[in-house]
């Protein structure tokens, strides 16, 4: 009976460990897709960065970043705002860009080397972006950090990192909680220059001209010597015939 007992225990066992290496092999996951980096896809996986991956697309940033990624041993970091830091602009910010605006805002993204979490702590600002370069009008950024947290500005806005997409010691991909906004797109011009209030030239006129014509000194004068001749007339008049009545 006893040895009875033991052999059931014993097919049970191996029962029990037979189902539970099937459920192992079940349950395990997947390997990871094989191929190339591509940057798109990161992305999509993550989900919430539909504008950035169509911004991707139509500059073609996306098959340079992959290209670049496959092909150097630079590596790269990505700033990837979500849909709702680019909802945050104002609307129609996009497609009031040129296209050449659309490649370099998509660049400004974009750092030509690998950068971890823990190395923001020690570079040095302004950074190099795929824009331009770190000179001020070419694009730079400056980055601080306040523990694990790390800060962007682009001299409009201050982002913020708040999480971590991918990173395999080649590429680095964060999420950043506003669009990068660079200087040299999205600075507001200065305000015109207003026009010098006009200045009036008064000519100095001459008092004859400055007088009515029909009220002027020269006039008064004249008619005062014209006066003068007319009264002497009539005196000379009086005296002759004065002097012809005595003769008579």
């Amino acid at each position: 009976m006893m040895s009875y007992l033991v052999f059931s225990l014993s097919l049970l066992l191996i029962f029990l460990h037979c189902c539970t290496l099937t459920l192992a092999q079940t349950s395990a996951a997947a390997p990871a897709p094989s191929g190339p980096t591509n940057i798109t896809k990161i992305l999509e996986k993550a989900g919430q960065f539909t504008t950035f991956i169509r911004l991707l697309k139509t500059t073609q940033a996306g098959d340079q970043i992959n290209t670049q990624l496959n092909n150097s041993n630079q590596g790269m970091t990505v700033f990837a705002p979500t849909d709702n830091a680019f909802s945050s602009l104002k609307a129609g910010t996009l497609n009031s860009l040129s296209s050449q605006q659309q490649v370099s805002l998509v660049q400004f993204h974009l750092l030509p080397n690998f950068i971890s979490i823990s190395q923001f702590q020690t570079v040095s600002n302004p950074l190099r972006t795929q824009a331009g370069d770190t000179s001020p009008g070419d694009f730079p950024l400056n980055v601080t950090t306040l523990g694990n947290q790390v800060n962007v500005s682009t001299g409009i806005v201050d982002a913020t990192v708040a999480n971590t997409i991918y990173t395999d010691g080649e590429l680095a991909v964060y999420q950043v909680d506003k669009v990068l906004q660079p200087l040299n797109i999205f600075a507001s011009p200065s305000p015109a220059t207003a026009p010098a209030p006009a200045t009036l030239n008064l000519k100095k006129k001459s008092p004859a001209a400055l007088s009515p014509s029909s009220g002027s000194d020269d006039a008064v004068v004249d008619h005062s010597a014209a006066g003068g001749v007319s009264v002497h007339g009539v005196a000379v008049l009086g005296l002759g015939g004065f002097l012809f009545m005595f003769w008579l």
